[in-house]
């Protein structure tokens, strides 16, 4: 299978914006294992401005755009040099790829990107995508990391897109306020009443909510591609979307004509 996973910066940093080394560590474990088993992997990473917070020992995530950046020129820095690290005890190799929307919306550019991509693949690298957000203002184009990995899974033709989250997956109501929640398990339309309960943004370091989430399965389910959201704090359980298993939320793609 060729999949495409995209992780948020509530999975890879504390709180506090500095690395979660046990997360980072056992997710780069997972990911080079699937790709011994002969999975193709993409990794759709968030978390620049989020380490970039933490490395400069700002107090709080930056209002400001012009500090946002240079938090995430720092933070990629921080980003990469990491994934380098654990990747490369398992005998794998990264390749980095900043893009901006304008890369995915000019039809020379996406196919530059697109190709570049195939041929890392073809390589054996693990492609390593993220928004450059010390270029980018609108979002800071894309508009978020969830987005920008749908979109990622379309252009590459994956057959998964695995969204991890700071959460089971979706469910009937925000579960970190409504003990009656339930999951739900799978999804083959995404309905009025799913968006309008689907809230705001993430944590206090990230950018992206449930609502983007959302965003991202449409844009998956209608090139048909299936989208998983899955709870990153246990990256185990990639194994176990892999294996087929009901696990987390998993949107249905459309089947094309």
């Amino acid at each position: 299978m060729r999949i495409v996973v995209k992780v948020g910066t509530s999975t890879l940093t504390h709180p506090t914006g500095h690395m979660d080394i046990r997360h980072v560590e056992t997710l780069c474990k997972v990911l080079s294992d699937i790709k011994n088993a002969g999975h193709e992997v993409v990794l759709v990473s968030s978390g620049a401005i989020g380490m970039g917070v933490g490395k400069l020992n700002l107090s709080q995530r930056p209002a400001d755009m012009p500090t946002k950046q240079a938090a995430a020129a720092v933070g990629q820095c921080e980003l990469m040099y990491v994934y380098d690290k654990y990747f490369a005890s398992y005998n794998h190799t990264v390749a980095q790829i900043l893009l901006t929307g304008e890369d995915l919306r000019d039809e020379v550019r996406h196919q530059n990107f697109a190709n570049t991509l195939q041929r890392l693949l073809e390589l054996g690298a693990l492609p390593v995508i993220n928004e450059n957000d010390t270029i980018s203002t609108v979002e800071i184009a894309v508009g978020d990391n969830d987005t920008l990995g749908a979109l990622v899974a379309v252009s590459v033709k994956a057959d998964l897109l695995i969204v991890l989250s700071d959460i089971d997956g979706l469910f009937t109501a925000d579960p970190r306020h409504d003990p009656d929640a339930k999951l739900i398990p799978e999804v083959h339309e995404i309905t009025p009443e799913m968006k309008s309960g689907a809230g705001g943004g993430g944590s206090a370091l990230s950018t992206g909510g449930m609502a983007t989430k959302l965003v991202a399965a449409d844009i998956c389910m209608q090139a048909g591609t299936d989208m998983v959201i899955l709870n990153g704090s246990r990256p185990a359980l990639l194994y176990d979307v892999l294996e087929g298993k009901s696990i987390g939320t998993r949107f249905i793609g459309r089947e094309q004509k």
